[in-house]
């Protein structure tokens, strides 16, 4: 095998790795992205509610005066790399980059939500109670985010596979009598309440916080949460002769920040009940 991998083959293991990539991260599209950043910060722009006021005849009007913050989100360079040992295989075969590319991806893809989850802050906690996840539970989040006039699209709510399995053995979920959403015969629970439910296994970079039995899961907007990009995934692939391997390496240069509170509540669930 030559030590020089041919430009069409590294191409061709760059796209495979960010078509991989797509399926990798699952909050991504959950939250209000931009990409292209420049530099190692970014400010998302949070615009304050207006107050609609009465003009006297002939009198001038009344600016509403609405506040304009930047939300400070710091980016920070992350790599995925790996060795591919050419005395293993004669050449990067098909399946082998295949192999490697989900592997880079799906290192890729949890870190980034991992970043999403470590910059959430609630604006409300509701407190575990000593139950799990619960219809009452999943009600009064609805309630806060309602009081705080959030949008009714784009809300999420990210939990532990604990809470999918405490809904799935909830009546008012499951039976046909409440939900029209066919929930056994998935197997899992897309939309409910007005949520999209993305369910967060157990990871090594974190996942969704955890102290003794009490687990933290979090509904938000769309909106409330940033993340920004300044280096999209991409790959390199490179011969390293002190170690007579290939080095194939994946990278991103992202952060995540909160941009409005009043968006998020944590809903903390007891994962014993």
């Amino acid at each position: 095998m030559s030590i020089n991998l041919s430009s069409a083959a590294a191409a061709q293991f760059d796209a495979e790795v960010k078509h991989a990539f797509q399926t990798a991260g699952k909050l991504r599209p959950t939250v209000r992205t931009r990409t292209g950043v420049v530099g190692d910060t970014h400010y998302f722009r949070k615009m304050g509610k207006g107050l609609a006021n009465q003009k006297a005849s002939q009198s001038d009007v009344t600016p509403m005066d609405i506040s304009h913050s930047k939300i400070t989100c710091t980016l920070e360079n992350w790599l995925a790399p790996e060795y591919t040992d050419i005395f293993d295989a004669a050449e990067v075969n098909f399946d082998e980059r295949v192999e490697l590319a989900q592997t880079i991806a799906g290192a890729m893809g949890r870190r980034m939500d991992q970043l999403v989850l470590d910059n959430l802050t609630a604006g409300t906690t509701i407190a575990n109670g000593g139950t799990n996840m619960t219809l009452a539970k999943i009600a009064q989040t609805s309630r806060v985010l309602n009081d705080a006039g959030v949008p009714s699209g784009d809300r999420v709510m990210v939990c532990s596979a604990q809470a999918i399995e405490k809904m799935m053995n909830t009546s008012g979920i499951t039976s046909a009598d409440y939900n029209a959403l066919r929930v056994l015969m998935s197997g899992q629970i897309d939309t409910f309440m007005g949520f999209n439910w993305v369910m967060m296994e157990s990871r090594t970079e974190g996942g969704l916080a955890k102290a003794a039995n009490i687990r933290d899961c979090f509904a938000f907007h769309k909106s409330a949460v940033g993340l920004a990009i300044g280096i999209d995934i991409s790959t390199e692939v490179n011969y390293v002769p002190a170690k007579t391997s290939w080095l194939s390496t994946g990278k991103m240069k992202s952060g995540a920040a909160t941009i409005d509170s009043d968006g998020i509540v944590k809903v903390q669930i007891d994962e014993s009940a």
